[in-house]
């Protein structure tokens, strides 16, 4: 359920390595997790037109942002209270979750958060752009801006 995968640590989010193909699916076949959902029309139609289905991926996309140490705001997202603690997980040097924020801006922009996934898109771009410590490729840097 939504539920139990949101309550669990940030430890239970890095090992794992199905959940993200289920919270944020795409229109692409997943390789990693083969049963998970891939998106049609139909699907698609549902969330534009379902509030709480889109309520649900805000959900599962601010928790995931807390994963990564930051956090939304009024004003766009920022970094968030545990910045220094999570950033290792992924910021200071490309990893698997490289792949996972170009499948996490591809959903929210197919499902009707759009507007989320550029904002995500315009935080990674200045992340990148002004922390010393980054250690994304430009390679996923690119999938991320083509993502949206």
């Amino acid at each position: 359920m939504l539920a139990e995968v949101l309550k669990q640590d940030d430890d239970w989010f890095e090992v794992c390595h199905n959940y993200i193909q289920w919270l944020f699916p795409t229109r692409e076949f997943s390789r990693v997790t083969p049963d998970a959902p891939v998106l049609d029309k139909v699907t698609i139609d549902a969330f534009l037109s379902d509030f709480l289905l889109r309520q649900h991926l805000r959900a599962a996309f601010y928790r995931i942002l807390s994963f990564y140490g930051l956090a939304p705001t009024a004003n766009g997202i920022v970094k968030g209270l545990n910045w220094d603690e999570r950033k290792s997980s992924w910021f200071t040097q490309n990893t698997h979750n490289s792949l996972r924020i170009t499948r996490i801006l591809k959903s929210l922009a197919a499902l009707g958060l759009k507007v989320e996934a550029k904002i995500f898109k315009t935080a990674l771009r200045n992340l990148c752009d002004t922390e010393a410590d980054c250690g994304i490729t430009a390679v996923s840097v690119k999938f991320w801006m083509d993502a949206v």
